[in-house]
């Protein structure tokens, strides 16, 4: 048992591209869905699909490199934990290196970026950083 299946999520895709593996396969929630979603709208990874296992199924997340090689996904941290959880209103949400990162915000309409939360007017709890 997990004690954060999102923490385990983002340490698998930050293994992952530091040994550049083009795919990595991950135990699937709808919260994980939804980071994966907001991650390819954001142009983080190529694509992320669903594969049924006859249990809680994968989520296999095509990770995106650049042109010589480096990923595009540098940097990429939880903030809100399960002992600590953070939340922010729409006007605190912060600006990952100055708007050139992005902030993954779990909300009531669903799991949303900070732009997309403030396009949105709505805070919500402060899933992790990405860069």
């Amino acid at each position: 048992m997990w004690s954060d299946p999102v923490a385990d999520m983002l340490t698998r895709i930050r293994n992952a591209t530091r040994v550049r593996m083009t795919e990595v396969k991950i135990p699937a929630t709808k919260m994980k869905v939804g980071i994966a979603e907001v991650l390819k709208q954001e142009g983080y990874i190529v694509d992320y699909d669903r594969i049924d296992d006859g249990k809680q199924g994968l989520l296999r997340v095509k990770l995106k490199y650049g042109s010589l090689g480096e990923p595009v996904i540098t940097t990429i941290r939880r903030v809100s934990r399960p002992g600590q959880r953070m939340y922010s209103a729409v006007e605190n949400l912060p600006r990952v290196l100055n708007g050139l990162g992005i902030a993954i915000v779990s909300t009531s309409q669903g799991v949303l970026s900070d732009r997309q939360c403030r396009e949105r007017k709505i805070g919500g709890e402060l899933v992790c950083t990405v860069c």
